[in-house]
């Protein structure tokens, strides 16, 4: 049972990853990004492109390829989201998912749709004695970066005057303009942040999971059922609910298997029954 747990923290790990790039997303803008699937998707392949064509290494594309994300998710923020922001929500929601459907389509088009294989660094090919079981060191690495990742985001957004800033404006944009801060200027940053985070969580996920242009749609669709039940726009809660979902799926997995591909979604559905705004958000979120 432990060790299922420890695969349910590790799971849960990118959950809490793409939770918390989709909650600072949608709280400042409110966009619903469909895309954050792909740009994880692609996060996972461009490290594969970088290995098998420049012989780049693991860590290199660590740090190159969510930057890379990341500035090309400036420039959609600056070249198309920014234009549909002040129309209907479902416009942001409609482009986010076509585009979803052209990455797909384009990686598929250049690799097919088989898995691509990544090999594990070495430094990390082995396996750490947890004490009361053995667990593969790759996967512990994960679990240790995710965690660091999530505590030093939280840190930034309560410990420093851009972080309350960032986190006013997500929770509360329409006071934080009355206050006379400029919420337009920290949007661009954060759509790119956010963007950031689901290739970081792919460049981590190519030596554990199949590299295939679906990878990122057969995840995305949890990952907002993650941030419903946290909360939309509420970033604590999207990660808290990141790893709590990791856990109950994976548990769920070993005691009710008929259950584990759908106990995510009762969960979400006993939650908005309890509290339509989830479980940190906010009922003006809604509105």
């Amino acid at each position: 049972m432990l060790q299922q747990a420890f695969n349910g923290l590790v799971g849960g790990a990118f959950y809490a990853m793409l939770a918390l790039g989709l909650a600072v997303i949608f709280g400042m803008l409110g966009v619903v990004n469909f895309a954050h699937g792909a740009f994880y998707m692609l996060g996972a392949f461009g490290s594969y492109v970088l290995l098998d064509s420049y012989g780049v290494n693991f860590w290199v594309s660590l740090a190159v390829v969510p930057l890379a994300l990341g500035l090309v998710g400036v420039l959609l923020e600056r070249l198309f989201v920014r234009r549909l922001t002040p129309l209907d929500p479902l416009y942001n929601f409609l482009f986010t998912f076509g585009l979803a459907l052209i990455l797909q389509d384009l990686v598929k088009r250049r690799y097919g749709v088989q898995s691509q294989p990544y090999p594990r660094p070495a430094l990390l090919d082995g396996t750490v004695d947890l004490g009361l079981f053995t667990y593969p060191a790759y996967q512990v690495f994960v679990l240790a970066v995710s965690l660091v990742l999530c505590a030093a985001v939280w840190l930034v957004l309560t410990r420093t005057r851009a972080g309350m800033i960032v986190r006013a404006a997500t929770e509360r944009p329409e006071l934080t303009r009355a206050l006379g801060v400029d919420v337009g200027r920290w949007v661009t940053p954060v759509f790119g942040f956010g963007i950031a985070l689901a290739g970081f969580a792919g460049v981590l996920a190519a030596p554990m999971r199949a590299v295939n242009p679906l990878m990122g749609a057969d995840l995305i669709i949890t990952v907002f059922a993650v941030v419903v039940i946290g909360g939309l726009g509420a970033i604590f809660g999207s990660v808290t609910a990141g790893f709590a979902i990791g856990l109950v799926s994976a548990l769920g997995n070993l005691y009710v298997p008929a259950l584990s591909q759908t106990m995510v979604f009762i969960l979400m559905a006993a939650v908005l029954l309890w509290r339509p705004a989830g479980l940190f958000g906010r009922e003006e979120a809604l509105s």
